[in-house]
């Protein structure tokens, strides 16, 4: 088997307060370029969408620009950025910090099936 897509044309995008997530969809993975804009919060732009109070989705990231805070429910904490390849598991808020836009391509399994879609992120599993 041999599948090629561009970031170009994705599948789908989905739209959220101050931010995007544009979404391909191959045999046995899903990946997924986000853009989040100065100011985007999960908890604020996302949280509404997912019904959950923090990100229940397993993220496997690499930051191609900007730069992004994340806080596990626990109180772990770490802030990412250009070149930064970093693994998140459930139960999280993230922020961007600065007033640079941040792009984050994500190769998690669900990620792209679940992120930002009205009530499936509890549903989703790393």
């Amino acid at each position: 088997m041999l599948e090629v897509k561009t970031v170009d044309k994705p599948d789908e995008r989905r739209d959220f307060p101050r931010g995007h997530l544009d979404a391909m969809h191959l045999s046995g993975l899903d990946f997924a370029v986000g853009t989040f804009e100065p100011g985007w919060r999960w908890s604020e732009s996302v949280a509404p969408i997912a019904g959950t109070r923090s990100c229940q989705v397993h993220h496997n990231g690499f930051v191609v620009q900007g730069r992004m805070r994340l806080v596990m429910d626990d109180g772990g904490e770490a802030e990412v950025g250009p070149g930064d390849v970093f693994v998140c598991s459930p139960g999280h808020d993230a922020w961007v910090v600065g007033d640079e836009q941040v792009v984050v391509y994500d190769f998690a399994g669900v990620m792209a099936n679940v992120y930002a879609k009205p009530g499936q992120e509890q549903q989703g599993t790393p």
